[in-house]
C-alpha cells in the first residue's frame, strides 16, 4: 500500500499562527483603530473636510509628486539597473553599492542636503511656485533605490541563450529588447514603481525639508495630519490618514492587477 504523501510541509500550523498573529498585531489591529477612530466624524463633517480646499491641495500634491516620482524613477530607474548589470565598468560595485544610500541616509540629512542645495539657487523661496518639483525631486531621491533592486535580480536571470537564438533567428538589437527582453521585465518594473510611489505617498521627514508647508499651496498630506494632531483634532487627522490609505491601495491593487495581467500574458 503506497504510503499517503503529505501536502503540507510539517510546522505549517504553528507558521499559520505565527503569521496571522504578527500580521494581526502589526498590521490588521492598527488600521482597525485608525478607522474606528475617524468613525467619530459625522458623515456631514467627513465630507465637508474632504472638500476643503486646503485638504483637497494636499491630497493634489502628495499624489501628483508621488506619482510623477513613481514614472520618473521608472524610466531612471530602468537605465540604471540595465547599467549596472548589463555593462561592467571600473568602479562598478562602488556605484552599485551606493544606489542603496537612500535607504541608509536618514530623511532629514536627505531632506537637510537638498534643502542647502535650493538655497543657494538665486531666486528660488520656500514659498515659491515650484515647490512642487523640490518635493518631486525629493521623492524621486527616496524611491529610485526600489526600481532598481527590483529590477536587478530579473536582469541577472535573464538567459542569454533566448538572446542569441533570436539573434541567429535575424532580429536586430532592438526588436531582441523589446520583444524578448522587455515583456519578462514589465512585472518587476511595475512592482519597483509601486514600491516607489507607495513610498512617496507616505514621505515626511525629507519633504519638510525641502516644502514651505502652506495650506493650500505646498502642503502634503503628512503635513496636514501633523497640523491636526498639534490641534488635538484627532478623528480628522486619523480620517485624513485613511483615505490616503485607501487611494494607496487602490493604486496597488489596481498595478498588482496589470501586474498579474502581465504575467498570464507571458506565459
Amino acid at each position: 500500500m503506497p504510503a499517503t504523501r503529505r501536502q503540507v510541509l510539517p510546522g505549517f500550523g504553528l507558521s499559520l499562527g505565527y503569521t496571522l498573529t504578527y500580521l494581526s498585531l502589526i498590521v490588521l489591529i492598527p488600521l482597525g483603530g485608525l478607522a474606528l477612530k475617524s468613525a467619530k466624524l459625522s458623515w456631514a463633517d467627513f465630507v465637508g473636510m474632504m472638500t476643503d480646499p486646503l485638504v483637497t491641495a494636499a491630497y493634489k500634491l502628495s499624489l501628483t509628486a508621488s506619482l510623477a516620482a513613481a514614472a520618473i524613477n521608472g524610466v531612471l530607474g530602468f537605465i540604471v539597473a540595465w547599467t549596472l548589470i548589463r555593462y561592467p565598468f571600473p568602479g562598478r560595485k562602488l556605484f552599485d553599492s551606493i544606489v542603496d544610500l537612500p535607504f541608509a541616509m536618514p530623511t532629514a540629512v536627505a531632506g537637510l542636503t537638498f534643502a542647502s542645495i535650493f538655497a543657494d539657487v538665486p531666486g528660488l523661496k520656500p514659498e515659491d511656485d515650484r515647490d512642487w518639483w523640490r518635493v518631486t525631486l525629493m521623492l524621486v531621491f527616496v524611491g529610485l533605490p526600489f526600481v532598481i533592486r527590483t529590477l536587478q535580480p530579473v536582469l541577472q536571470d535573464l538567459d542569454a541563450d533566448v538572446e542569441q537564438a533570436a539573434a541567429s533567428l535575424g532580429a536586430g538589437p532592438w526588436t531582441i529588447f523589446r520583444r524578448v527582453i522587455f515583456p519578462v521585465l514589465v512585472p518587476a518594473w511595475i512592482s519597483g514603481m509601486a514600491l516607489a510611489f507607495a513610498r512617496g505617498v507616505g514621505e515626511y521627514g525629507s519633504i519638510i525639508f525641502v516644502s514651505g508647508n502652506i495650506p493650500g499651496k505646498s502642503q502634503i498630506v503628512p503635513q496636514l495630519i501633523i497640523e491636526k494632531l498639534d490641534q488635538f483634532n484627532y478623528p480628522r487627522a486619523t480620517a485624513i490618514g485613511l483615505v490616503l490609505l485607501i487611494i494607496s491601495l487602490s493604486i496597488l491593487l489596481v498595478l498588482n492587477g496589470v501586474d498579474y495581467w502581465s504575467r498570464r500574458f507571458d506565459r
